[in-house]
């Protein structure tokens, strides 16, 4: 049976096309009947659909000419990469998908090497071979140079129309290796994903290595050391589908009969408790590189009663998406929260808006920030929240806030992290593109030449550069047609400080950020005038500054104002209903309007809503 198994992944940049080829293979292969077919089937969350991205990797199995083929669609966004990354390690085969009217892309080439590394069967396909744009030639040219292969090696599709798709289902089962077989008996199987399910508990999604298993196993999950009894078993259709038992080399389901979400992990291995002669640290599997995230910010609940909700949703996501770091901190002016890793913008996104729909959550999320690494010469110091710095192996404290920025004469060396970004464009925007990343404090590397209108450009650039606007301007700059991929190189020193914002002279904390000291006015200007712009007008005149060194010593002193800028209060006109007498009766009410207004500055409080941290995080 283990030769008749496939199993293959999608693998693209965002929007080529990964989950319309999907649904074509469950239409062709009889899957999914006709009736009940939509498009984007196996994006099963309503951001997905809205979106028109792939955020979870999805698993589904699919049989067509007596073969079982098990397809695992995947995210194509550079935030998602280790959903990437967790899926190659389930299959022996990759469909490289490109979009003949886009051509080869940033994410399309770290995918590739992606699979690459892992020693996949890698496929090329050109899909939207259809539409009148097509650039065919140019396209074949960069799969050529890119893959080594041969012309007639590279497939056309079009998965709107289900064009070459029974060709293409043909090939994979043709050329995709079936799962090796495994000597040893024992089962071995790895987790690479895995739900909360309200009535079944912990689910876990697995690739079988070897062995087998049913329902009323008792099993070891070897990372967590826990031992539960296999409750149900099945396959993905794309919804679960109960069966008897799971051989090796396939790709199903496990409810695992576990309730704490903690004892489940991505990348560990299952196998059973009635091993004998068995160390169970010798039937580990290799698992998944640990995850780093890239950037940091602090979620914190308007109602203090909701933390503990907060709380249940983090770890019900961080189940489903190992990637996600939090861990409980205190902020003097927003209460407890947490403090998360995310691996970008998208992905705190996606994670802030999944918890407002599945927990009914309205949160406070600080400025992100990256991580940077200081030496110190005040040693053993504690962290806002109450929590020790992690310290490196060189010596270095990491911090994840502006909060954590310790004052600057207690400060000998401050390192911020740096990424190798790969940036495909066509090669006549190379100036518009060198003059942007040359402002986001890039350093060039070199130009590979994909074809002779398209370029990869190699830099490396600090983290923070690019963590806001810096796609918007690439794509503006390339209109539209330039795609970035980065991946972290390392730490390297850097010359920053601490920025405060002050709204009515009180500080905001969750809007202090970490700027460059040589663009501080600049940094400065773009934070106040986003603000200026979606706060609410009040009785009184709201003055909104961004101040270098307002806190020291966690007491507030002046600071230095390097921008501001103010909202106009609203004003009624008091002597409006006078028709004569003399002067000093306007004088009066004139006067007597100006002290009230003077106390209600001193008085007025200016709530923040939640659109005014979005302009700021999207500066």
């Amino acid at each position: 049976m283990i030769n008749k198994i496939r199993n293959f992944c999608i693998i693209a940049h965002i929007d080529h096309g990964k989950s319309t080829l999907a649904d074509r293979f469950l239409e062709v292969t009889g899957t999914v009947e006709k009736r009940k077919m939509k498009e984007q089937l196996l994006d099963q969350m309503d951001l997905e659909r809205e979106r028109g991205i792939t955020i979870k990797l999805q698993p589904v199995r699919m049989e067509y000419r007596d073969c079982i083929l098990n397809l695992i669609d995947t995210p194509g966004h550079v935030d998602f990469t280790y959903e990437v990354s967790r899926s190659l390690a389930a299959v022996e085969g990759a469909l490289l998908l490109v979009d003949v009217t886009q051509g080869i892309q940033a994410q399309t080439l770290a995918n590739y090497h992606l699979a690459l590394d892992q020693g996949l069967k890698i496929m090329p396909v050109l899909n939207k071979v259809d539409l009148p744009t097509a650039n065919l030639a140019e396209t074949e040219e960069e799969l050529v140079k890119l893959l080594g292969c041969a012309r007639e090696d590279i497939l056309k599709v079009s998965a709107k129309t289900g064009l070459g798709v029974e060709s293409l289902l043909e090939f994979i089962i043709n050329k995709v290796p079936a799962p090796a077989t495994e000597q040893r008996k024992v089962l071995q199987a790895l987790i690479f994903d895995s739900v909360y399910n309200d009535y079944k508990g912990v689910v876990a999604y697995v690739r079988l290595k070897s062995g087998q298993v049913k329902k009323g196993d008792k099993i070891h999950l070897i990372g967590t050391g826990k031992d539960s009894e296999v409750l149900e078993v099945g396959y993905f259709k794309p919804h679960f589908l109960k069966s008897d038992i799971l051989y090796s080399g396939e790709i199903g389901y496990i409810v695992t009969g576990l309730k704490n979400l903690s004892y489940c992990r991505v990348g560990d291995t299952i196998t059973s408790t009635q091993t004998e002669n068995h160390d169970y640290q010798d039937l580990r599997l290799p698992g998944y590189s640990e995850v780093r995230p890239m950037v940091f910010a602090g979620f914190y609940c308007k109602e203090g009663v909701e933390l503990e909700d907060l709380r249940e949703g983090l770890e019900k996501i961080k189940l489903t998406d190992a990637s996600l770091f939090f861990e409980p901190e205190m902020s003097a002016a927003l209460g407890p929260g947490f403090r998360c890793g995310f691996l970008g913008l998208l992905h705190l996104e996606i994670i802030q808006e999944r918890l407002r729909r599945e927990n009914k959550l309205e949160l406070v999320v600080t400025s992100p920030s990256v991580a940077y690494k200081i030496r110190s010469t005040k040693k053993n110091f504690i962290a806002s929240g109450g929590h020790k710095f992690k310290i490196d192996k060189e010596g270095f404290y990491i911090i994840r806030s502006p909060q954590e920025l310790p004052n600057e004469n207690e400060i000998e060396e401050i390192q911020e992290p740096w990424v190798k970004a790969d940036i495909i464009a066509p090669a006549s925007y190379i100036g518009n593109i060198m003059n942007l990343v040359n402002i986001k404090r890039g350093l060039y590397i070199n130009t590979d030449y994909l074809s002779q209108e398209r370029v990869i450009l190699h830099y490396e650039m600090p983290l923070n550069s690019i963590l806001t606007d810096f796609y918007d301007k690439l794509k503006s700059v390339s209109s539209g047609y330039a795609s970035l991929n980065y991946e972290l190189s390392g730490y390297r020193q850097c010359l920053v400080e601490r920025m405060d914002i002050l709204v009515a002279g009180d500080l905001v904390e969750s809007l202090a950020t970490i700027i460059y000291k040589d663009s501080a006015y600049q940094a400065g200007r773009k934070v106040v005038d986003a603000l200026a712009e979606v706060l609410p007008r009040q009785m009184f005149e709201v003055k909104i500054q961004a101040v270098l060194g307002f806190q020291k010593n966690n007491k507030q002193s002046g600071g230095k104002v390097v921008a501001s800028s103010r909202i106009a209060p609203f004003r009624k006109d008091v002597t409006g209903y006078l028709y004569g007498g003399d002067v000093t009766r306007k004088m009066k009410l004139l006067e007597k309007q100006k002290k009230g207004k003077k106390k209600m500055k001193d008085r007025g409080r200016v709530e923040i809503p939640p659109e005014a941290y979005l302009s700021v995080l999207k500066k």
